[in-house]
């Protein structure tokens, strides 16, 4: 007999959407190269995740390791990352026991195989900046492998609908706090170093008006003696200072917005 297929299944369109809706992550500033890894997500919330956060976690940690390396002290960036480490860590262990719990259940009651989606796979190929970004990668691939896990738990009634739920917003949560937090610790990072082009502009001022009150139509010259030109940059070419408006848009991690990988 030969089968017959009586509902209609998805062709792409779910991964259509989610890609749809969310705003495009910009990483043309971004010169670092990137290990090109391919990652593929079945489930719901993996796709969501992954698209609302990866590149969010991406950007801010390239700001906080590469950007804010070049003007605040190595010690306080090390310290800054030591503390993403700490909670990705945190998440990975929450993960891993759930997982194992899940394990443990199917084969106490006999359960041999996990529930499977008919929507098609996110399958992508990412571009990971550091190790933290593939820290979080993974991250998210547990969170994925484990959603039809718990799926499954509650189609044979092991484990009630609300515990499933209940569960799952709280990896959930555990996995978004890591990008968001990444993304609180840039802009602390940013505020630090505006802090520090403040009181450096401030004591140029101090300096400039002791020694001459003239108006001078010249390059301004930060403290240290270089000029902007010796930086590397130009006010009237067209780029902006460190800390401007334009690094600002480059690393959007003030946007509430989730953003999508590149």
């Amino acid at each position: 007999m030969t089968d017959v297929d009586i509902v209609k299944h998805d062709q792409g369109g779910v991964n259509a959407r989610i890609l749809a809706r969310e705003n495009k992550a910009d990483f043309r500033r971004v010169e670092a190269a990137s290990l090109k890894i391919r990652a593929a997500f079945a489930s719901a919330e993996g796709k969501r995740m992954f698209v609302r956060y990866f590149s969010t976690l991406q950007l801010s940690v390239h700001f906080i390791s590469v950007i804010a390396r070049t003007r605040i002290d190595h010690a306080d960036v090390a310290k800054v990352e030591a503390v993403m480490r700490e909670q990705m860590d945190k998440a990975a262990e929450a993960l891993n026991k759930a997982i194992d719990g899940a394990e443990a259940l199917f084969q106490t009651h006999g359960i041999t195989s996990p529930a499977t989606y008919d929507t098609v796979p996110l399958v992508v190929d990412v571009g990971v900046l550091s190790s933290f970004g593939r820290r979080y990668l993974e991250l998210l691939s547990k969170l994925d492998q484990l959603m039809p896990l718990l799926q499954t738990l509650e189609i044979h009634e092991v484990v009630t609908t609300q515990a499933v739920d209940i569960e799952r917003a709280g990896l959930k949560r555990k996995v978004r706090d890591v990008a968001n937090g990444a993304r609180s610790l840039a802009t602390r990072m940013r505020r630090a170093m505006n802090a520090l082009d403040a009181q450096r502009a401030n004591a140029g001022a101090v300096r400039g008006g002791d020694a001459d009150s003239e108006v001078q139509d010249g390059p301004a010259t930060p403290p240290g003696g270089s000029s902007i030109e010796e930086r590397g940059q130009t006010n009237e070419g067209g780029v902006e200072p460190e800390g401007s408006a334009a690094e600002a848009a480059a690393y959007p991690i003030d946007a509430d917005e989730g953003t999508t990988s590149a």
